[in-house]
């Protein structure tokens, strides 16, 4: 068994566009937890709120289930993957209906303490 522990947290049923999702996830991967919180906090995407949660539950799992120092920990995974979609129905002239698709993700994260 290795020395480096890596933590999960996962978000289920986001509701929130994945693609928009990825944006956010795109500018913390790979970064130290503390500086993606900072990252998180300043970024105008309403999705960061959702990916902040996430980062903050991932790290408090570390800290409580293994015992890991928060100061130490990167983002070794960051992923949005797609959820079903809510099938909503608007009318439209002449009877007819329009399908309004609202979709939906799952964010998982995946910590790792550094040495």
């Amino acid at each position: 068994m290795s020395n480096v522990q890596s933590v999960t947290a996962i978000a289920k049923y986001i509701r929130m566009s994945p693609h928009k999702v990825r944006r956010v996830l795109d500018q913390i991967r790979g970064r130290s937890y503390q500086e993606a919180l900072m990252i998180l906090e300043f970024l105008p995407y309403d999705a960061s709120g959702a990916v902040w949660q996430v980062v903050h539950s991932a790290a408090a799992n570390a800290k409580n289930n293994y015992s890991l120092d928060k100061k130490k920990l990167i983002i070794e995974e960051i992923f949005a993957d797609e959820g079903p979609k809510l099938k909503r129905i608007r009318p439209r002239a002449q009877g007819r209906a329009y399908r309004i698709l609202k979709p939906t993700c799952h964010i998982t994260v995946v910590v790792k303490a550094t040495s």
